[in-house]
């Protein structure tokens, strides 16, 4: 299977199985659209646009890489050898937020319980799972997550020092990643987090008008003012450690483009402006209707990106566009993605295991606790066992590979089934993925 696009007058050939990806001149890709060189009428009629000579040298290059296993490749369904270890875990840190944002999967925080604070007891007895659980693996990963995590702030502190007094006995090292809003930011906390995080996640949506009109305090006020200096001091103190400035765009900012520019602007240098999940009923939700504004956004976006490239002031890195072009993660995990379940799971403030956050809440899906472990071998098998090649609408789509089928949790919460992926995003993901690979051949990187 392959799959053919062009953007900015660039021409380009996906090969699904292999990966590789081929920037080829208009004569080939009229070749391969609806396989044409197979065709000697369509062969004559590309004949005669462009010559004899020259149909026939492309023709020989795809020949050469249909032979040379470069093209038209055949797919391979990969069998599993790998045994399971939990690898990265997110500590909810509260099930309460000092924000109400409109669009929260998490409902304000609470994710439809009650409120509440993880312990250092809880969090301590999740290390000790985690580290207990992770086989060889050496390096672990623990996001500190909420509602809004900071509101926990000493355990955090306290658990940061019994995963580093563990590291040693267990030959484990932990990256540690925080996702914040900013409300509570203060000299003490940017020092700290600067000091202890490898990653982090800064919570705000662009321009104030469109932050403020999704992301507002407890008192129904804008939060933009309140949290972009302290985002700033933060950044400016941050170096070169990684950090995200994360927002979220919706159906009242279909121009998110603008926001990405506006965040760099403020000099956000690593950003991550995403794609609301939320029902058809809801005003802001993403309809299909939208489809092709977004993508001439995320056109427009990777333009700014390229022309953005080698000048200091205006560099940036857009986390959507950070696609693995050249190699990559095995074929058995990109045909099952996250790794919910069972390399990632996610922790309550009560201490119950579930697949991953976005699917805190639902009960069903509870895999155990830190008391017994993980107990709820069926659930887990269900994530086990989903693949790109099984999913009646992956196994034929160019892109799977690259998406290893979605996020399960928008799957199973609009169609009630991991095999039914959420298809706005599905298209919003391939269209980010052309992007990728249009700005990777544009800078002339790695791209075959």
């Amino acid at each position: 299977m392959i799959h053919l696009f062009n953007l900015g007058g660039m021409y380009f050939a996906v090969d699904t199985s292999s990966g590789l990806i081929h920037a080829v001149d208009e004569v080939i890709y009229d070749l391969l659209t609806d396989e044409s060189f197979k065709c000697r009428h369509k062969v004559e009629e590309i004949e005669k646009k462009y010559g004899k000579d020259v149909t026939d040298e492309a023709l020989s290059e795809i020949n050469y890489l249909i032979v040379n296993n470069m093209l038209y490749t055949e797919d391979i369904n990969a069998v599993n050898k790998i045994k399971p270890a939990i690898k990265a875990m997110c500590l909810n840190m509260t099930h309460d937020c000092n924000l109400k944002c409109e669009y929260c999967f998490a409902s304000q925080g609470s994710y439809n319980g009650e409120r509440d604070f993880l312990s250092f007891e809880t969090g301590k007895k999740a290390f000790d799972f985690l580290v207990k659980n992770s086989g060889a693996r050496k390096n672990l990963e623990v996001d500190f997550f909420g509602g809004e995590p900071l509101m926990n702030f000493e355990t955090i502190k306290k658990l940061v020092d019994y995963g580093r007094s563990l590291e040693e006995e267990y030959n484990k090292h932990f990256r540690f990643t925080i996702t914040t809003n900013g409300v509570l930011l203060d000299d003490e906390k940017i020092d700290y987090i600067n000091e202890t995080m490898d990653n982090v996640v800064l919570s705000i949506d662009g321009r104030k008008a469109t932050n403020d009109r999704m992301r507002k305090t407890v008192n129904e006020k804008g939060s933009y003012d309140v949290i972009v200096n302290n985002f700033k001091k933060f950044v400016s103190k941050r170096m070169d450690k990684d950090y995200f400035a994360r927002g979220t765009f919706t159906a009242n900012n279909l121009d998110f483009s603008e926001d990405v520019k506006h965040l760099r602007d403020l000099g956000f240098n690593k950003i991550s402006v995403e794609p609301v999940v939320a029902k058809p009923e809801e005003a802001y939700a993403l309809k299909e209707e939208h489809l092709e504004m977004l993508k001439e956004e995320y056109e427009k976006l990777a333009e700014l990106y390229i022309d953005s490239y080698g000048d200091l002031n205006k560099e940036f890195n857009f986390f959507h566009f950070n696609i693995e072009l050249d190699g990559g993660p095995c074929i058995y995990k990109r045909s099952i993605g996250c790794g919910a379940g069972t390399e990632y799971i996610a922790v309550t403030p009560t201490g119950d295991f579930y697949p991953c956050h976005q699917f805190v809440g639902q009960e069903e899906f509870i895999i155990g606790n830190v008391d017994d472990g993980i107990t709820n071998d069926d659930v887990v098998n269900k994530f086990r066992n989903v693949s790109v090649n099984e999913k009646p609408v992956c196994k034929d789509c160019w892109a799977k590979y690259y998406c290893s089928g979605g996020c399960h949790a928008n799957a199973y919460n609009f169609n009630r089934d991991f095999n039914v992926p959420y298809e706005v995003g599905c298209e919003l993901e391939k269209k980010r993925i052309e992007c990728s690979i249009y700005i990777k051949a544009k800078l002339n990187d790695t791209v075959e």
